[in-house]
């Protein structure tokens, strides 16, 4: 079919339906909705001439004449029955066991059209960010929603209302839904004296836009990635900070302690986001080792295989934080195991460096240089190993992400991941991508991935030998595959010929230095002369600036 995405932004659903589609022979073009332009949009639309119009991502409404003449499914983000346009902020304040996804036409009433498709899935127990629930269950719910409506396309089949899917096709099994009121930031407002799990049940909620208010010493902010340990603090006034670990801030609550990992001052506008020490006045407070949850690198053993998991908020790492994971890879080589595997969260893998640091950095170009050069040391800690090397892309990866688990020996994924191999962030690129992508896929596909710089899927990525393996989507059962298969390579029968071919991988390769200086060469030019236009890209992916156009190579 001759489909067309009709979306806001091209984010991480919107490119895992543009891949999957095309990876079934689909014809696949998006148009960036612009605001309040209905007239453009609509010609845009009939230029076009799709068979179908899906709406993975969109934040207002399809003109009637658009909706009126072409079949237009939109996407929404929640069960059967319900609408409105905070609908996962309610699902995860509310503290909701089971959410969902619906497919449904698109008519003049937000959310209120014919139903295609509906999937449902268990909340998270432990409340997570907004974003990350949007991009694992939400996502993949979305997925088997938007395959069911290219099937009953196909078939000739035609939507339901809402009334004869609740009395015929579907039983009710997220009750108490309907049109959900628009959550702005006050809904959010954090009171100290409320217990730790869930103050961080509303920053989970709030997680990305709004952002939850909190005041502190006289002070407000924004606060973000949130986690909670049980341990309360006497006399000590609700809201004080308690502890500090890393980047971590942790604050005495009502019931228990919250830790932050990034907040952002609040004044006339939000500041930007960044690791919570380095925002919030934390005085003296003492170090308090903060949980698990928050930590950016557990590490734990099986036998001869090591496991080290690497967490940055949002995938994105700073020049200390790449400096610390480093150590962290290093030390977790120095054991006598002989796999090392480098993974990262259910939620993020990494998409490399820091680009909101450095944006808020006194000196933008100094910071970026500083931020290349410490994940260039990861990727080289992870290149050069000993050990045999497996990198595990567990949730979507872009840019330097994709490019450090491209050093390792093994690289596998998990199904319905998107990699992004780079953004066009006008910057060359470093985490030697000119030896680890080109020595997978041969020089030539290196080179059309890099000049396209597009998404690609597990799928495709494992079809041209980017990745080994593909595991599981759901992420428990992919964990459980993923130490199968770890602990299948330290045996002796699939060790010595997995290192076999990481020796011969390394014999045609010039040294990693080689690869590291002509990058930062061309890094550098980009970096300080911005030749092409980096300093200006940055700011708009940061500031998340709306899209003028549609870029030429996702349009049709």
């Amino acid at each position: 079919m001759r489909i067309l995405l009709l979306v806001s932004a091209f984010n991480g659903l919107t490119q895992r339906v543009w891949c999957d589609l095309k990876e079934d022979g689909h014809e696949v073009g998006v148009l960036l909705a612009p605001v309040h332009d209905d007239s453009s949009l609509v010609a845009a639309v009939e230029a076009i001439d799709p068979e179908l119009i899906l709406c993975p991502f969109l934040k207002h409404r399809v003109p009637e004449a658009v909706w009126g003449r072409y079949p237009t499914v939109v996407i929404h983000p929640g069960p059967l029955g319900d609408r409105g346009p905070s609908s996962l902020d309610h699902a995860t304040l509310d503290g909701r066991d089971r959410w969902g996804v619906t497919a449904l036409s698109a008519v003049e009433e937000m959310d209120a059209g014919p139903v295609w498709a509906t999937e449902t899935f268990a909340m998270p127990e432990v409340p997570i960010a907004k974003s990350a629930l949007y991009n694992g269950p939400v996502a993949d719910a979305a997925m088997d929603c938007v395959a069911e409506v290219l099937r009953m396309v196909a078939a000739g089949e035609t939507p339901l209302a809402v009334e004869d899917w609740l009395a015929e096709e579907w039983p009710a099994t997220v009750d108490g839904t309907g049109e959900l009121p628009l959550l702005r930031r006050k809904a959010f407002e954090i009171d100290w004296s409320a217990p730790a799990t869930e103050i961080a049940r509303r920053i989970a909620a709030a997680d990305g836009a709004p952002g939850a208010p909190a005041t502190v010493d006289g002070k407000t902010y924004c606060l973000f990635d949130a986690a909670t340990t049980p341990e309360d603090h006497g006399d000590v006034e609700p809201g004080t900070v308690v502890g500090v670990d890393t980047d971590a801030v942790a604050f005495a609550t009502g019931e228990g302690t919250l830790w932050v990992g990034y907040a952002a001052t609040l004044e006339k506008k939000r500041g930007p986001k960044l690791p919570a020490a380095w925002v919030l006045d934390t005085g003296h407070a003492p170090y308090r080792r903060m949980p698990d949850a928050l930590a950016e690198t557990t590490y734990e053993r099986d036998g001869d295989v090591g496991y080290l998991t690497l967490r940055s908020y949002s995938g994105a790492m700073h020049t200390q934080q790449c400096r610390r994971m480093t150590d962290a890879v290093r030390k977790a080589l120095i054991e006598d195991t002989r796999v090392l595997v480098v993974r990262g969260t259910e939620h993020a893998f990494s998409n490399g460096i820091h680009l909101g640091v450095i944006e808020a950095a006194q000196d933008p170009a100094a910071e970026a240089w500083d931020n290349i050069r410490a994940i260039d040391e990861l990727c080289l800690a992870i290149a050069e190993a000993e050990q045999l090397t497996i990198a595990a892309f567990t949730a979507n990866a872009g840019a330097g992400g994709v490019m450090a688990g491209l050093c390792a020996d093994i690289t596998v994924a998990r199904a319905g991941v998107v990699l992004n191999p780079y953004y066009d962030m006008g910057i060359f690129g470093s985490e030697l991508h000119t030896w680890g992508l080109p020595s997978r896929v041969g020089a030539e596909k290196a080179d059309e991935l890099l000049g396209a710089k597009l998404p690609i899927s597990a799928a495709e990525a494992a079809r041209i030998d980017m990745v080994r393996d593909i595991g599981p989507r759901d992420a428990a059962e992919f964990d459980g595959w993923l130490r199968d298969l770890a602990q299948g390579y330290a045996e002796p029968e699939a060790y010595v010929p997995a290192l076999a071919a990481r020796e011969a991988r390394r014999a045609c390769a010039m040294p990693m230095s080689y690869y590291q200086s002509i990058e930062l060469a061309e890094m550098a030019r980009d970096i300080f002369d911005d030749r092409f236009g980096f300093a200006a890209k940055r700011k708009a992916f940061v500031s998340k600036a709306a899209p003028t156009e549609t870029p030429a190579k996702i349009r049709f």
